[in-house]
């Protein structure tokens, strides 16, 4: 009988009333206990306790009528009208950013076959910390415990916060993303903004629905006729365990980069109505339902530990903790996107958060909205390149000879420099070679730039128009580099044995008729000389597609370079002293300016991407053609403009200085100097650089101080591997030569 008194008992206590959260915190308050105090009086984690007070999550026996039972006695000291004391001990919240108003205009919602997703929009100027909003009710991360090595104590800068999406869209107060952990058999996810929530899902499809229905992650979309963020959750090897899926792929599941079909907890999910998109459940598996009129049901997976984060570009992300792992994939979802796959992947995606390809109509005479094209996007459908556009292997090209090797006349070929030549006798008495390096190169090169939005159009002897992009078959060898023009009727005469071609990536001046983006053909115009294209395929629709993306990029790479104490006005002086280190102030921020940096290469890169696998072969289109964001003219486009950009500046520098570069690399270009510094070499008078050639800041297009190298260095290593043409670039960082790089 007394078990049963009991049984009673405990559902009794089940059941203690409880009064709303926010009177649950004035009790507290009004006693001027902490939340580690109530804590350790329930045997609960801080982050419990906070959770109950915010309304996330509510207590369960045997904590519940204790705490009913405090509550209670806190209501009798204190009626609703008592004062309440400030907080004296408890831990303050991070600060942080409100995310920008979400604009009015919907599209009507598509099957989710492909779910994609964007991020919040904050202000294009760099992101600074602010209040956070009284509401969210943000729970700091817990104290360390004695048995938890794998954490960090909770003391980070604020500008490390990251940013959650909360304040104006109540749908995702709580961020873009978070990071789910196992510690002591409680399974927390660790938000941005410090914020920890308690997770009751037991298997894979139960945490899926508590993303959508509890947790409130995600971010607003970033224009009008685009889509909010799906949630993103990043498991860490312990929630693998807990949740039934393994540490690390088998080698065979690494190169299918998917589990296999058969997995139990794949089952789960197909019994639970749940589906993986065709890529499958791999280190960034999407789970989705097909969307319910406007509701969206996708959540993303980011798997660490089976390669989701690419240590090329995030470092050793993978192993921090999760409160640094949520703070450092915050704050780049924040300031770009919520991550979608690989940087390169991110990036493609952004274009088309921020220029979707469809957008709603006005209400019909039924008040119903329909789905149009969106003006300004690529659309939805893919278009044809031309062939002289198309990678070999592509389906255009088969018509030509098996194991053909297209000449210049029949392939654009538009690539980032890789030049260099021997040293001069004058270069070889000066004691440095310093390298400088344009920060963000590409995306400066894709600022502004016309790119086209349709199908090309084939014109035969078309006069040639810089301002239509396109791809132009035109003879550039006449242009000759030891007389150009640097000004509207000034010209200069120049060492042309010293200068890579603006038209070829090796610096070799063209032989003949080749195909050439409009950048580089419009460059061969500014330099003085006249150009009568064979032939085109030119694009009418056009637009400034890419200058959205290169914003947002901007901003992010900004803000975060100022959060590091590198800012955009700074004098060139102090910029330099400011990069010195500057990734030693706060590791896990440095790692976000990388992956924005791979963010803007990658992104430009996936324009062309090519075969992966797929059992392809020459001739047979591959998955990515059937993307409209398959475009492999834009993607020259954004090279070509670039490399003039590079060339430019090299040749105001040489008309003004005679000094002329050894070596470039892409966006690095290494000269002979008198002094270890940039500063040595750069012309700058009374502070300000000269017109046209490089100035030393952080912003994109711009140059910081890449490395600095002995003259004996780098004709050491030139006759150590016999290579007089060694590219030095390439080794001007930290001087560091392997048989690896040079072919041996």
């Amino acid at each position: 009988m007394s078990e049963l008194f009991d049984a009673v008992d405990a559902l009794i206590a089940s059941r203690s009333p409880l009064p709303p959260p926010a009177e649950r915190k004035r009790l507290r308050q009004a006693h001027s206990l902490t939340l580690d105090e109530v804590a350790a009086a329930l045997q609960v984690r801080r982050a419990t306790v906070s959770g109950w007070e915010a309304g996330k999550t509510e207590p369960r026996p045997p904590e519940r009528d204790a705490y009913a039972r405090m509550l209670k006695q806190l209501a009798q000291l204190y009626p609703a009208n008592a004062p309440v004391h400030p907080e004296e001990t408890a831990v303050p919240a991070t600060p942080a950013v409100p995310a920008a108003p979400a604009p009015a205009a919907v599209e009507p919602a598509q099957a989710c076959t492909a779910p994609t997703g964007s991020a919040a929009e904050p202000a294009n100027t760099a992101l600074r910390p602010a209040a956070r909003p009284a509401a969210r009710a943000a729970v700091p991360r817990p104290a360390v415990t004695s048995g938890s090595a794998s954490r960090r104590p909770a003391a980070r800068k604020a500008a490390l916060s990251g940013t959650p999406a909360g304040g104006t869209d109540q749908r995702f107060e709580n961020g873009p993303l978070a990071v789910v952990d196992v510690e002591n058999g409680q399974v927390l996810a660790y938000c941005v903004g410090g914020l920890v929530l308690d997770v009751p899902a037991k298997s894979l499809p139960s945490l899926v629905d508590w993303t959508l229905k509890e947790a409130k992650l995600g971010q607003p979309k970033l224009s009008g006729p685009g889509k909010p963020a799906d949630p993103l959750l990043v498991l860490t090897e312990a929630a693998l365990e807990h949740y039934g899926l393994p540490v690390t792929l088998t080698q065979q599941e690494r190169l299918a980069g998917r589990l296999p079909e058969s997995h139990k907890v794949i089952r789960q999910l197909a019994r639970a109505d749940w589906r993986l998109t065709k890529r499958g459940f791999g280190p960034w598996a999407r789970i989705y339902r097909p969307a319910q009129g406007s509701e969206r049901s996708c959540v993303q997976l980011c798997i660490p530990s089976w390669n989701a984060l690419d240590a090329r570009h995030w470092a050793d992300a993978g192993q921090l903790p999760p409160a640094d792992l949520a703070r450092l994939l915050g704050v780049y979802a924040v300031r770009v996107m919520t991550p979608r796959g690989s940087t390169a992947v991110t990036g493609l995606e952004l274009m088309t958060a921020l220029h979707p390809p469809t957008r709603a109509t006005e209400p019909d005479a039924d008040g119903k909205r329909h789905s149009e094209h969106n003006p300004g996007s690529l659309g939805k459908d893919p278009v044809d390149c031309a062939p002289c556009e198309a990678p070999d292997g592509h389906p255009v090209l088969t018509d030509l000879p098996r194991f053909h090797q297209r000449t210049p006349a029949e392939v654009l070929v538009e690539e980032a420099y890789d030049w260099a030549r021997p040293l001069t006798d004058a270069e070889c008495l000066r004691p440095h070679l310093v390298g400088i390096d344009v920060n963000m190169a590409f995306a400066a090169g894709a600022n502004g730039l016309t790119v086209g939005l349709g199908a090309p159009t084939h014109v035969k002897s078309p006069v040639f128009d810089p301002k239509l992009p396109g791809s132009w078959l035109v003879d550039l060898s006449h242009v000759d580099l030891s007389r150009v023009r640097v000004a509207k009727d000034k010209w200069v005469h120049l060492d042309a044995g010293l200068l890579p071609s603006p038209f070829t990536p090796k610096g070799e001046r063209p032989e003949g008729p080749a195909w050439y983006a409009t950048p580089t053909v419009a460059y061969a115009v500014e330099l003085g000389y006249d150009v009568t294209p064979i032939e085109a395929y030119v694009r009418y629709e056009n637009g400034r597609y890419l200058d959205a993306w290169y914003n947002r990029l901007r901003d992010a790479y900004l803000a975060t370079m100022a959060d590091l104490g590198v800012h955009a006005d700074l004098p060139p002086e102090e910029f330099l002293k400011a990069m010195e280190g500057y990734r030693q102030r706060d590791p896990l921020l440095a790692i976000v300016v990388s992956a924005i940096k791979a963010t803007v290469k990658g992104g430009i890169g996936k324009l062309r991407e090519r075969p992966r696998g797929e059992g392809w072969k020459p001739g047979q289109p591959w998955q990515a053609l059937a993307r409209p964001t398959w475009r492999p003219d834009i993607r020259a486009a954004v090279i070509s403009r670039t490399r003039i950009n590079m060339h430019r500046k090299i040749v105001k520098h040489a008309a003004f200085t005679g000094q002329y570069p050894v070596a470039i690399l892409s966006d690095c270009a290494v000269y002979a100097s008198d002094g270890p510094s940039p500063l040595d070499f750069l012309p700058y008078r009374d502070g300000t650089p000269l017109p046209g050639g490089f100035k030393l800041g952080v912003n994109p297009g711009l140059v910081k101080h890449e490395g600095t190298q002995s003259v004996l260095w780098g004709e050491g290593i030139r006759e150590q591997f016999n290579a007089p043409e060694l590219n030095l670039a390439r080794y001007i960082k930290d001087g560091t030569v392997t048989d690896q790089d040079t072919g041996e």
